[in-house]
């Protein structure tokens, strides 16, 4: 009996899957060259774009055809290339841009733990602690550079969520709102300037909050806002709405709780803390985004931290003496899962 023929589709879609990893440096690589933002709002030729970025022409229109290929240029004309919407992200100039977000996951501080995927799974182990001697966050602070990136990434990927969250939840009732690793101060900027009642605490660690007097100082809102360094393990400044956007999935369990039980000490009675995450479905099976699965694995691999169910965000409240009062889904383009939640 002859063997039908293997049904060619999985392998094409496998195919896609396997060079996943290079249409992610092909993105990486043309921001570091500045191909985005020297094409701007223009159309451009691979011999002007040459010129520009000090590259050959040659290899410029293979980079091109490639982007195009992908949905991030498109030719216009023939010869003649020009951003996407979707490749307009990855201007630096651009309102939403995710530029420092492509050259952070596209660099070895990231990748080299990936490759450590099978040690972790098989063990538990944080990859990135074999691979470099030391933990994620101790490594950045020896390493401003790295840390920079780092920091820009998170900025990049806070804009999304600072345009939607301001409205999405009513402030009205509190007067002072603690931003919990607030970085650079984006995500408290919007809320302060929105509700302008509210008086604000972005608190950080020195390197994170490196930038935030200027980002308070651009939106208008640095006379209500006070910047405070510290480590979030050891105290929260006072407040009685605490907001922690992305913060609780880069820690394991035990760590969580100890984030969440300062917050519990630091809050009013009446007050709420706010989560901002990403959330896991129930089962994988439900899921229509693969995002959360893949963010769950490089938490693993990398400061051995995990992305959560509701179930699970449950169980670390109800350790640190809190409760989940309420989840919802904040509006594109963040789409993080917004929890509300109460002292007990």
């Amino acid at each position: 009996m002859t063997r039908p023929s293997p049904d060619p589709r999985p392998h094409t879609a496998l195919g896609r899957m396997l060079f996943g990893g290079m249409v992610a440096h092909l993105i990486g690589g043309a921001v570091r060259l500045g191909l985005p933002d020297a094409l701007g709002d223009r159309e451009s030729t691979a011999d002007g774009l040459a010129r520009t970025l000090d590259a050959r022409a040659d290899t410029v229109e293979r980079l091109l055809r490639a982007l195009a290929a992908v949905d991030l240029v498109e030719e216009t004309a023939p010869g003649r290339y020009a951003l996407t919407p979707t490749g307009r992200l990855l201007r630096s100039d651009h309102p939403e841009s995710m530029a420092a977000i492509a050259r952070l996951y596209t660099d070895p501080l990231l990748l080299d733990s990936w490759r450590e995927l099978a040690g972790s799974v098989r063990d538990g182990s944080v990859a990135f602690d074999r691979v470099h001697g030391e933990s994620f966050f101790d490594h950045l602070r020896g390493r401003p550079e790295q840390a920079a990136m780092f920091h820009a990434a998170m900025a990049d990927g806070t804009r999304g969520t600072a345009r939607v969250l301001p409205d999405a939840y009513d402030f009205a009732p509190f007067t002072t709102v603690v931003d919990v690793g607030g970085g650079d101060g984006t995500l408290l900027s919007a809320v302060l300037a929105r509700h302008p009642h509210l008086r604000g605490v972005v608190f950080d660690n020195a390197e994170g909050t490196a930038l935030a007097p200027a980002a308070l100082e651009r939106a208008g809102v640095a006379d209500r806002c006070a910047v405070v360094t510290g480590d979030f393990f050891s105290t929260v400044p006072a407040g009685d709405v605490l907001l922690l956007k992305s913060i609780v999935h880069d820690w394991d369990d035990d760590r969580a709780v100890r984030i969440l039980t300062r917050c519990r000490k630091a809050i009013t009675e009446d007050g709420r803390l706010l989560l901002v995450e990403p959330m896991l479905p129930d089962g994988a099976a439900t899921a229509e985004n693969t995002v959360p699965f893949l963010s769950d694995l490089n938490m693993m691999v990398n400061t051995g931290g995990r992305e959560r169910t509701r179930a699970d965000f449950e169980a670390l409240c109800s350790r640190a003496d809190l409760t989940v009062t309420s989840v919802r889904t904040l509006a594109p383009p963040s789409g993080y899962a917004l929890i509300e939640i109460a002292p007990r």
